[in-house]
């Protein structure tokens, strides 16, 4: 898959999934754009600056609207045009977002900005610059919580990631006629930074990765993969649809 001279923005590029599909997109030839709140990552192997795409990295708070703004700004200035959009930033607060009964209401009302807020507001920036290049794909990042309830509840984030499928379809629909997609890619459990909570406890990793039909957890380059895909070319007939790559997990509840 080619990308070259293409131009892309990718939230949540400072680390995980985002960082894969940031550093999988410039080695294919697309100018990337990186956004997150992190520092842009630095050292072998962690870099931004492979190529031969050209690389911006960009730190803020992606629900701030004027922050955004800027990101579309500065890659229109970069590169001329914008043509893929990857929403991977997220926020999974363990401990913090559980039962709606129990959370503090400031909980519920963060991961929403996180979670959805800023995946609004980036697609409602990318749409005009899409439709002035000609069309576009955007890939929005959801989750398997979407898909069922959890005994331990994280209602915020699954709220959340319920509601990009339904904002992915709309979008798809609305602008399909632009030659803009819109697709949702579904992750199962993916050994990357936002697992860090099992660092500690090789046994309970094993556990979860036994239970997987393929065997194994997911890595961010499984996801990233899937996501080059459905940005590319060889997907240019699907649109307003989802992506599960769980390892087999959905298919044998």
């Amino acid at each position: 898959m080619s990308f070259d001279g293409r131009s892309a923005i990718v939230t949540g590029a400072g680390g995980g999934m985002g960082l894969n599909i940031a550093r999988d997109l410039l080695a294919t030839g697309a100018n990337v754009t990186g956004v997150d709140l992190k520092d842009r990552p630095t050292g072998f192997g962690y870099g931004l600056d492979e190529g031969p795409g050209k690389a911006l990295y960009l730190q803020g708070d992606i629900t701030d609207e004027a922050f955004v703004a800027d990101v579309f700004a500065k890659t229109q200035e970069a590169n001329g045009r914008l043509d893929y959009l990857v929403n991977a930033a997220a926020l999974l607060w363990f401990g913090h977002d559980k039962s709606l009964v129990e959370m503090d209401l400031e909980v519920w009302d963060r991961v929403l900005d996180i979670d959805l807020r800023a995946v609004m507001l980036m697609a409602r920036h990318a749409v005009p610059l899409m439709q002035a290049s000609g069309g576009g794909a955007m890939v929005h990042v959801s989750s398997t919580q979407s898909l069922r309830g959890d005994p331990n509840p994280q209602d915020a984030y699954t709220a959340c990631k319920a509601a990009i499928i339904g904002l992915s379809k709309s979008l798809a629909i609305q602008y399909a006629r632009d030659g803009i997609r819109s697709n949702v890619l579904v992750p199962g459990m993916t050994d990357s930074p936002m697992q860090d909570r099992f660092k500690d406890q090789p046994e309970i990793k094993q556990a979860i990765a036994d239970s997987i039909p393929l065997g194994r957890l997911g890595q961010p380059q499984d996801m990233a993969n899937a996501v080059l895909f459905l940005l590319s070319d060889r997907a240019s007939y699907i649109t307003g649809t989802e992506l599960v790559v769980d390892g087999g997990t959905w298919a044998g509840m």
